[in-house]
């Protein structure tokens, strides 16, 4: 069963996601929409070394390439995972910042849904 992706969007509509992932050179764009592709049709069953668990039901998902690439959701009701975050990764382990952005934008998605 594929699985529903949707990119967060701010009040103002801006994509966060959507925008990283459309300044990727073309190969690390192909690696992402491989990566993505895999995260729709095998959801909450894909695992290292493709997706790794975070905290608190989010979910880092590992794009290699020449440079590694994350992006980070959360998978909601209804076979649907929310892109949260996508950012270039630099050091041994995720930072911190990267994190807590992205559970701000799941609290702010969370509350513009009524939840």
């Amino acid at each position: 069963m594929a699985r529903e992706l949707e990119f967060y969007r701010t009040a103002s509509g801006r994509a966060p996601v959507e925008d990283y992932l459309d300044e990727l050179t073309a190969p690390e764009a192909a690696k992402a929409a491989r990566g993505l592709e895999l995260l729709r049709t095998f959801g909450t069953q894909l695992g290292m070394p493709h997706v790794r668990s975070l905290r608190g039901g989010l979910y880092e998902l590992r794009v290699r390439g020449q440079r590694e690439h994350r992006v980070l959701y959360v998978a909601v009701v209804g076979h649907r995972f929310i892109l949260l975050h996508a950012f270039t990764k630099k050091t041994q382990r995720t930072p911190q910042g990267e994190i807590t952005l992205a559970e701000e934008r799941h609290r702010d998605y969370l509350a513009r849904q009524g939840r």
